[in-house]
């Protein structure tokens, strides 16, 4: 089932290239907006699973084209994001320690909205494309042979970077969890969907140019090992979610005016834009690119604008 939010965040079921409102299915489940209704929809997934098939199954819908989708998580209690949790295609010899940081749920933003780069000496704004999973019940120190037990599904996920502020060393607070650093959607698809998740296709494009495109076998601490440290160190709520990292060679230079759409392989594509008052400029290449051309750091250094 793919469920998401749409206009007045309305609930709805993907019904083909239809919408089907269910909102009058889960009036009964307390809440005081959408954020408490999604949460205590998917705590509560099995005695509703039924109803919201029925009712999708009976309604018409709307076109998915005439309606404005919202993010489908609009305030998770936590967004957990993996670090440095990809091979890199084989480039790397073994796996970085498995790490993660918190990113602010204020960060989040939904399909056709806009991230907005802030004023800050950035040296570049990325964003990178992942699939994040959706937790599905209270979880705490869950092993990794019970982890899929708590995963309810999975969306896609961005993960806005604004790259080596000052001081140096002072990195993922200020780098991560700024407003509109965190575009999900455009729905939140239910797990029984995907039939492995360590074998779907990522892809990301910036004004139509991919850029970023690998397969989620190339992750190194597998979803059952990341919902095991997580909750090792937290508790993990319905709905709340964990972001699983990227292939960074791909990483791109993100600029005002641009379009940027993710696809995850079964889960849908997520599209969004960018705005920066500043217009400031990077060139037009990949950390990949960059690299091979034996140019110096880590990405292309900023051409024009403020703080060039």
């Amino acid at each position: 089932m793919k469920l998401l939010y749409f206009d007045d965040f309305k609930l709805g079921v993907l019904k083909g290239d239809n919408v089907v409102d269910v909102s009058s299915v889960v009036q009964d489940i307390p809440h005081l907006g959408p954020h408490d209704l999604i949460n205590g929809l998917i705590e509560n997934f099995d005695k509703y699973r039924a109803k919201l098939e029925a009712a999708a199954e009976a309604g018409a819908g709307v076109p998915l084209s005439s309606v404005r989708i919202r993010p489908p998580l609009p305030r998770p209690v936590n967004i957990e994001c993996m670090a440095v949790n990809y091979m890199e295609d084989g480039t790397r010899d073994e796996p970085a320690p498995i790490n993660a940081f918190h990113k602010s749920p204020s960060a989040i933003i939904g399909n056709g909205d806009t991230m907005v780069l802030p004023d800050v000496p950035a040296g570049v704004f990325e964003g990178e494309a992942e699939l994040a999973l959706v937790i599905g019940k209270r979880a705490s120190n869950v092993s990794a042979a019970d982890a899929m037990d708590y995963v309810f599904g999975y969306t896609c996920f961005i993960d806005g970077s604004a790259r080596a502020l000052p001081p140096a060393g002072n990195t993922f607070y200020q780098m991560k969890s700024r407003e509109t650093f965190a575009p999900i959607g455009p729905f939140l698809v239910t797990k029984d969907e995907i039939a492995d998740p360590q074998k779907l296709h990522v892809q990301l494009w910036n004004n139509g140019v991919i850029q970023q495109d690998y397969n989620t076998d190339d992750m190194a601490h597998k979803i059952p090992r990341c919902v095991e440290w997580v909750s090792s160190i937290h508790t993990l709520e319905p709905g709340d979610i964990v972001a699983t990292g990227t292939n960074h060679r791909g990483l791109n230079p993100f600029m005002d005016g641009d379009k940027i759409e993710l696809e995850v392989e079964g889960v849908g594509r997520l599209t969004f834009n960018i705005r920066d008052d500043l217009k400031r400029t990077w060139a037009r290449t990949t950390r990949l690119q960059h690299a091979e051309s034996g140019a110096d750091g880590a990405f292309t250094p900023q051409l024009t604008g403020k703080y060039s």
